[in-house]
């Protein structure tokens, strides 16, 4: 399958996008995995780390496609998150060794709505312990295990939208919609310090990834369940990039931009980053503004000159 093109294709080789429905329990590295080993290929990688207990939208990019991982990742992500009240774990969410209980029978609704506000927005964040940030070189995560705490400088991050969507104690449910960056968390354990009680994500789904959305996502063993059937699910570059703009080159152009040199594009769209395709459908090139004059200039070329 080429990378600009829809298809079955053959199994060695193949090309494109997929929109997995992560299961809880397994990594998004054993996700990929199973992937490789279902496509019968090394080159597979994902668009954005989900939690073993999480579940939901996970983008898996394939062969030629693994070189639009850094365009997928920072489209904002939509949440479902379930937080229990009262209970600390060393995770920060079910998943981890309990540090603390206490009493969250006095906290209502009204608690929880009237602190949400401070929650929203660009907000400073500490990332979680038990995280794939690295230190030293070193996954924070592999260094927890070894119970080794380091201090984790705040980040800043983005939350768009922060919603109560069910109470009932001591679990409450959040809609979220955060930029890059976020943890969720980082998000509950902060709320349910505010609160004074403490909290942990008790269970997490991503619904959205950019207009990747879990009702179109396709599940693990249904993958795996398909055969060779499985390729079907595979989504173009055009699919998977209609968040960006999109220009289709001339031959010239296309041997320029193939070349590493700059195309004047008249009526340029709006943006800072645009995908350029040849004639033919295929994914040429990912194009910059080059200076203020209309030129652009290629940030990665996908399909070399042959």
């Amino acid at each position: 399958m080429d990378l600009g093109r829809n298809g079955s294709g053959r199994r060695e080789g193949v090309s494109g996008v997929l929109n997995v429905d992560k299961p809880s329990g397994p990594t998004s590295h054993d996700v990929v995995a199973r992937v490789r080993r279902l496509a019968g290929q090394r080159r597979v990688g994902h668009a954005g780390t989900l939690d073993p207990l999480a579940t939901g939208v996970l983008v898996v990019c394939l062969g030629k496609a693994t070189r639009l991982v850094e365009y997928l990742t920072d489209l904002d992500k939509v949440y479902r998150a379930t937080i229990r009240l009262g209970v600390t774990t060393d995770t920060w969410d079910a998943d981890g060794e309990v540090l603390e209980e206490r009493d969250a029978a006095g906290i209502s609704r009204e608690d929880v709505a009237a602190l949400l506000p401070e929650f929203q927005g660009r907000i400073a964040q500490v990332p979680p312990m038990y995280s794939a940030l690295k230190r030293g070189g070193q996954p924070l995560y592999r260094l927890a295990r070894q119970g080794i705490s380091v201090e984790r400088e705040p980040r800043e991050v983005e939350i768009h939208a922060l919603t109560l969507e069910a109470w009932s104690p001591p679990e409450m449910v959040l809609h979220v919609r955060c930029g890059k960056g976020a943890y969720i968390r980082s998000l509950a354990h902060d709320l349910g310090q505010r609160l004074g009680v403490g909290a942990h994500i008790a269970a997490l789904r991503r619904l959205a990834v950019g207009h990747f959305s879990a009702g179109d996502a396709v599940a693990l063993e249904d993958l795996e369940a398909a055969g060779e059937g499985w390729t079907q699910r595979l989504l173009s570059p055009a699919v998977a990039l209609r968040h960006l703009p999109s220009v289709v080159l001339d031959a010239e152009d296309v041997r320029r931009a193939q070349h590493g040199g700059t195309v004047v594009i008249d009526a340029a769209p709006a943006g800072a980053l645009v995908c350029a395709y040849d004639g033919a459908g295929r994914l040429i090139a990912m194009l910059r503004p080059a200076d203020g004059t209309g030129a652009w200039r290629p940030d990665k070329v996908l399909e070399s000159a042959g």
